[in-house]
């Protein structure tokens, strides 16, 4: 029997423990999609304690505890810390095959030095463990981040956002870590929410100009694409139920406009249009300034208007929906492709019946300039578990090129989640090694080695343009 999460958890053959040691196991993170705050990394607070750090703001966590059982008022309520904490490690044990199990270990080991497996029993003690360490030190933003060999991360953006952190972190001469917004208009996309009109007042006072039509609207986020030009930014990242793609002509696309901001209600069809219209121009733009072009596919949001209504968005109500997403998707790249301004895209899907479509649609659209320009992203939010990384790896290995594959993403809101990272390493070698040892790829160690720290690290390094010394 192995000893539980060992040395070489994950790792079941000699090639794979020999290419994560050499090729994984150290090499630098590009957390190059994750949800942290810029104002938290500058302000570089440290947490009251383990509870703050860990079951703040995770809705991961929050699911669980819930599926088990534990009461409101000790998820987002107003107990203390010691007691949501103790709510959550009485969950814990019953996670048997959920990453959350792995993940929440993983982050006991290696930022408490805590290899017990967290109980009922031993909550409360390793609660004030955990106290007594974060009161040493080390556990603020950017201390996090720097123990965990993080060289950049991409945080996600409004167009309207200030960027006034990344203004203040990019004068902090001893933070090593690059700190780079990742522009994010899926506000400019939600023409039918209430708080389309707010947003589009906030965006003018930020792109200086008055929003009275459509091209007013292009030429504000074309403004702000400027100015996160400027701090760095290398990616847009947007999330659809699915990608529509339904042209429209100008004077259409005016009236269903004008419609929104009035505040009228409007058809599917003509949100299908508007958003279409939009796309096209700004994954235009993207291609002009060489940015990536990400693509999140086919969350349900909100299910539960109940608890909508209580604690708002990003709580843990969501979950994975069915659209048919093949042809909208196909149409909007084409359309970019023939006006020779399709951007690099990293197409992610929430829902695993999509993985072929994702894994076959990138060879539709590739290019002799970029390696494996366009991208199928990693296993994402409900899939980001041992199988489903398995299966988006074997997808993409099956249908396209898993070596130019660019790797993990926390898309995370928690200090604590880069083991995630380790997490997904250990799979990526073991995978490789299986492959090895059935003999089904040659024993070329050094390669291997090198091919996993592309996958890790250096794909993504290459493939967002980051100005690091370690992507050369």
């Amino acid at each position: 029997m192995k000893q539980f999460m060992d040395a070489d958890f994950l790792l079941t053959t000699d090639t794979a423990k020999e290419i994560f040691e050499k090729g994984a196991k150290n090499t630098p993170i590009f957390d190059w999609h994750c949800h942290l705050s810029p104002k938290e990394i500058y302000e570089n607070q440290s947490p009251a304690d383990i509870a703050e750090l860990w079951l703040g703001g995770d809705h991961y966590k929050w699911r669980v505890m819930r599926s088990f059982g534990v009461k409101e008022e000790y998820i987002t309520g107003d107990q203390s810390g010691l007691e949501k904490f103790k709510a959550f490690a009485s969950a814990l044990p019953y996670c048997i095959g959920n990453p959350m199990y792995h993940w929440a270990h993983l982050e006991l080991q290696r930022y408490f030095g805590i290899y017990a497996p967290l109980t009922a029993e031993n909550a409360e003690n390793i609660y004030h463990e955990c106290g007594e360490r974060i009161k040493a030190g080390g556990f603020t933003p950017r201390e996090l981040i720097a123990r965990s060999n993080v060289a950049c991360v991409c945080t996600t953006d409004d167009p309207a956002d200030s960027l006034e952190y990344h203004d203040l972190l990019q004068n902090e001469a001893d933070f090593a870590c690059r700190v780079l917004p990742a522009f994010r208009p899926d506000k400019a996309l939600q023409i039918e929410q209430a708080g389309f009109i707010p947003w589009v007042k906030a965006l003018e006072q930020a792109a200086n100009r008055e929003i009275g039509r459509f091209a007013d609207l292009k030429d504000a986020l074309l403004a702000r694409m400027e100015v996160f030009k400027t701090h760095g930014c290398c990616a847009s990242d947007h999330a659809f139920a699915y990608v529509p793609y339904s042209p429209a002509s100008d004077e259409e696309v005016e009236r269903i406009f004008q419609k929104g901001l009035a505040g009228d209600t409007l058809t599917g069809e003509e949100l299908d249009r508007y958003r279409t219209a939009l796309m096209l121009f700004l994954g235009a733009q993207y291609a002009r300034l060489g940015w990536a072009m990400e693509l999140h596919i086919g969350p349900m949001r909100n299910n539960n208007q109940k608890m909508f209504a209580r604690l708002g968005p990003d709580t843990g109500f969501d979950s994975i929906d069915d659209h048919q997403i093949a042809q909208g998707l196909s149409g909007f790249l084409n359309a970019l492709e023939m006006q020779d301004a399709l951007p690099k895209t990293v197409l992610f899907t929430l829902n695993p019946k999509d993985n072929a479509v994702l894994g076959t649609m990138l060879g539709n659209f590739q290019s002799d300039e970029i390696p494996s320009k366009i991208q199928f992203g990693s296993a994402w939010w409900f899939n980001d578990h041992y199988d489903g990384m398995r299966e988006q790896m074997r997808t993409l290995a099956n249908l396209g090129i898993l070596g130019k594959f660019v790797g993990m993403v926390t898309d995370s809101r928690s200090f604590l989640s880069y083991p995630r990272h380790e997490y997904f390493r250990r799979i990526l070698c073991e995978l490789i090694g299986d492959w090895v040892e059935e003999g089904k790829y040659p024993c070329d160690l050094e390669f291997l080695s090198s091919l996993v720290a592309d996958i890790s690290y250096y794909n993504a390094a290459r493939y967002f343009g980051i100005d690091t010394a370690d992507a050369q």
